[in-house]
């Protein structure tokens, strides 16, 4: 059974993806040297090229530690065949190594199983060995996710009641401000994903379960369910503080953070931000006074 768990993995992560957006990640895999470049988020699931693409860049190496991934903002334009196409994108850089093993939930973080349980695509990995790591990683994120699944979900029901108590609960232990309806809205909007997902996940790690009318009955003993939700409680109890320490990181070493807080600026706001040299060299700095500007530019068009 652990088979089917991987199968449906590897297939999954070669959905289609714009030429466009398959041109940008290898692009980004030859610039960084990277044995993989992954792609995720809303528009994957749209296809749509419009807002900011989501990469993950994952490099060579032994498992980082400190604060990961890196993350950077970055524009580029397409070209082919007479077309040319402005695409934003937000990158985060890992190694392979950490992602495997954020992946595994044996860390502390739950950024990495959370998201990767969820669709995306292997979109440049020219490494034979690389797309095996991979995929193996991507599946055990999906074990990871099932586990914790049972743990907090019902003791029998639909297997999406599963799906969204798990995303209930990640997302109340990230330091993130999503509308309650958010975990229902990722299931609905990825039905095909996660229909039949847990019972591959559940089987291909030896948690027995019983399928009846649709719905599922996961046959986990009193002391495996007891010790996730301690493995569960720690990393709750831990989530926010260990995601405001990467948004205070990320505020100082977002490479391209000034151009992507102007763009998302005047996207919200119709307020197009000057950039200034200084303003791009000092993003926290500038933040105050570029508010304050926006501020009274939208008030100004109200009077």
């Amino acid at each position: 059974m652990s088979d089917t768990l991987d199968t449906r993995t590897a297939s999954g992560l070669t959905r289609d993806v714009a030429p466009a957006v398959a041109a940008m990640a290898r692009m980004l895999a030859e610039q960084a040297g990277a044995r993989a470049v992954l792609f995720y988020g809303s528009n994957l699931r749209t296809g749509s090229l419009e807002g900011v693409l989501d990469f993950y860049v994952l490099l060579d190496g032994p498992p980082e530690g400190g604060i990961w991934p890196r993350v950077s903002y970055r524009e580029w334009t397409f070209a082919a065949e007479g077309e040319r196409l402005a695409l934003r994108a937000k990158i985060a850089a890992m190694t392979l190594a950490k992602f495997a093993e954020a992946a595994s939930g044996r860390l502390l973080d739950t950024t990495i199983w959370t998201r990767f349980c969820q669709p995306s695509a292997l979109v440049a990995c020219p490494d034979p060995a690389a797309r095996e790591a991979v995929i193996a990683a991507i599946a055990s994120a999906v074990r990871t996710a099932a586990r914790l699944a049972v743990a907090v979900g019902p003791k029998s029901g639909a297997e999406e009641e599963y799906w969204r108590a798990l995303f209930e609960a990640t997302y109340q232990a990230e330091f993130r401000m999503e509308r309650a309806s958010r975990a229902r809205s990722i299931i609905e909007l990825n039905r095909e994903h996660f229909t039949g997902l847990l019972p591959a996940a559940l089987a291909a790690q030896g948690l027995a379960f019983q399928e009846d009318g649709g719905g599922i009955a996961p046959e986990v003993p009193a002391a495996e369910r007891a010790r996730i939700r301690r493995w569960w409680k720690r990393r709750r109890r831990l989530g926010k503080p260990l995601n405001l320490v990467r948004l205070v990181r990320a505020s100082a070493t977002f490479e391209g953070a000034a151009r992507y807080a102007a763009w998302k600026i005047e996207r919200h706001t119709g307020v197009p931000v000057e950039l200034t040299p200084w303003r791009e060299r000092h993003p926290l700095l500038a933040a105050p006074g570029v508010l304050f500007a926006v501020w009274r530019a939208r008030r100004q068009t109200r009077i």
